[in-house]
């Protein structure tokens, strides 16, 4: 935490009271102070490269020389009139606003920090302003008059607007949680896309963005595992499993003619509580496989089903999602089934069919177990697997005992992308309802489509940042809170890699006595496994609830 600030004193620090008659009149007035555990560590040099990206160079955001092409400002208009003429509802968005301010209060940034540019209607109009002033009739004409600027709400792009753009542009997770609250339909996450992306063009990325992608475009994943360390990791969580159930489950990998692809993060297979989540999986497609012989296999190569390109540009997106259905064609399996992430889902429920589809190669998905076929996934051949699993619970198909995780008080955080961007609500609850016998809601404007954001998505889930973090995810753990001090929820359950990743340290910090785990590590503890040995530890080598551990005989 930037300076051990203690919670309390980072609630002392939230001030949302109006500009004091001391300070600046207009937002338009005031500078950008860069402050540490409030921004993210400028991108590497070599990862930049490695992109083909521009200006790659070592530079600090703390610096005044950010060693900016010559033309910078060229650069910038020239995107600006590009994307205009491509993206028509960037140019909408830009026009449309009233600043009605109905988003304003939706954002959790600006609830954490009362910082009034991370209200979603003000971080817009950093952009905004210099699309008025360059691009409009009325700002062309009103900047000749004095004060025709501000009359317009209008200023010209200078180096102050600039760092002001790539500070507030890196304090938005793209949750999207105003755009459910704009009267206008307005996208605020797509304007955030837009200003990263023009930012890109002159060099000016984080190092937690541009190193994964760099990494995940040479190695297949975001932490540059080579194939060899990926099979070893999975390789560890076979003997973990075995430890605990008795059962050997190593997967398949890289298996040509199999029925079904399977991607998940790599987070999944290296970072805890994911590691967990990822046995679950294997648990369940040995079970399936010993069944129903469905064959599952991974890919040592579409090891990564995350998408941080989206945090970049469309054009890198898009390059990031090629593999997975690259890897589809090569093993020649029938449809891919992804893994709980977050922008995965974002990418490919809302962009897959115009970045790289259609995948006419790979069948419409049906269950082969259960006959249900996924109407959702037709065009994009991909299906979530909290639908698989829930799918094949509703018929009967899986033997679960609730009991093993009775220890578990669940409550369930809707991640942004999964609920807002892909509509995935119910089919989780359903999971955990069918594996836990204690579940309860967090109040309901904090829960589905109005879910608040763990405060660290959109590559923002870095160490120097932390600050940030803890104060935009104040209002998610608020709610868990709430649930905790009323109904003494212990756990909280996700879908997403990086929720896992994020939501242990807020909790931590915010209410220390609650877990966070994945839906399915709930699966993998309630599975029973043919053949298995009588269980008495979870996935976590933690005593099962209600279970003595057997007494080792005396030799």
């Amino acid at each position: 935490m930037s300076d051990e600030i203690k919670p309390d004193e980072l609630l002392n620090k939230i001030d949302y009271g109006p500009t004091k008659k001391s300070e600046p009149a207009s937002w338009m007035d005031t500078s950008t102070q860069i402050r540490p555990g409030m921004y993210c560590y400028a991108a590497k040099a070599e990862s930049v490269e490695t992109l083909s990206l521009p200006n790659a160079r070592p530079w600090n955001p703390l610096e005044d020389d950010w060693k900016l092409p010559d033309n910078w400002q060229e650069i910038l208009h020239q995107g600006i009139k590009e994307r205009l003429e491509k993206f028509r509802t960037f140019k909408i968005f830009m026009d449309v606003c009233v600043r009605c301010g109905a988003c304003a209060d939706k954002c959790h940034f600006f609830l954490g920090t009362g910082d009034p540019k991370n209200m979603p209607v003000l971080r817009a109009e950093l952009l905004r302003s210099v699309y008025r002033n360059d691009f409009t009739t009325a700002g062309k004409i009103l900047q000749k008059f004095p004060g025709g600027q501000r009359l317009n709400g209008a200023r010209p792009l200078t180096l102050d607007v600039l760092k002001e753009w790539w500070y507030y542009f890196f304090q938005c997770t793209e949750c999207r949680r105003c755009s459910v609250f704009c009267p206008y339909g307005i996208d605020t996450a797509e304007i955030t896309i837009m200003g990263r992306e023009l930012l890109n063009l002159i060099g000016l990325n984080i190092d937690w963005i541009a190193t994964p992608v760099s990494n995940c475009f040479q190695t297949g994943n975001h932490l540059g595992i080579q194939p060899h360390a990926f099979k070893d990791m999975i390789d560890f969580f076979v003997e973990d499993i075995e430890d605990v159930t008795g059962v050997n489950v190593e997967p398949q990998m890289n298996i040509k003619g199999a029925d079904i692809l399977f991607i998940t993060p790599s987070g999944d297979v290296f970072a805890d509580p994911g590691t967990y989540t990822c046995e679950g999986y294997m648990i369940l497609f040995k079970y399936l496989k010993d069944k129903y012989d469905l064959n599952v296999t991974w890919s040592t190569y579409a090891s990564e089903g995350g998408n941080f390109g989206f945090f970049t540009s469309h054009e890198t997106m898009k390059r990031l999602n090629a593999k997975m259905y690259a890897e589809a064609k090569r093993l020649g399996v029938k449809w891919i089934l992804g893994g709980e992430c977050g922008h995965m889902w974002r990418v490919i429920n809302q962009y897959m069919d115009t970045m790289n589809g259609p995948a006419d190669f790979l069948e419409e998905p049906v269950n082969p177990i259960t006959g249900t076929k996924f109407e959702n996934s037709k065009s994009t051949k991909m299906v979530h697997i909290t639908e698989f699993t829930a799918d094949l619970i509703k018929h009967g198909k899986l033997e679960l005992d609730k009991s093993r995780n009775a220890n578990r008080i669940m409550t369930f955080h809707d991640s942004c992308n999964p609920a807002r961007g892909m509509g995935l609500l119910d089919e989780p609850r359903y999971i955990i309802e069918n594996c836990c016998d204690h579940f309860y809601e967090m109040p309901p404007n904090t829960i589905r489509e109005l879910t608040f954001c763990c405060g660290s998505g959109a590559g923002l889930n870095a160490g120097e940042n932390i600050e940030l973090r803890m104060a935009g995810g104040l209002p998610r753990a608020n709610a868990v809170k709430y649930v905790h001090e009323k109904f003494g929820v212990n756990s909280l359950g996700t879908i997403c890699a990086i929720d896992r990743a994020a939501l242990p340290t807020l909790m931590e910090y915010w209410v220390p006595e609650v877990e966070v785990c994945g839906i399915h590590e709930l699966v993998g503890n309630a599975l029973i496994l043919p053949g298995e040995k009588r269980r008495t530890e979870d996935l976590r080598f933690e005593p099962l609830p209600g279970v003595e551990p057997e007494e080792e005989e005396d030799e």
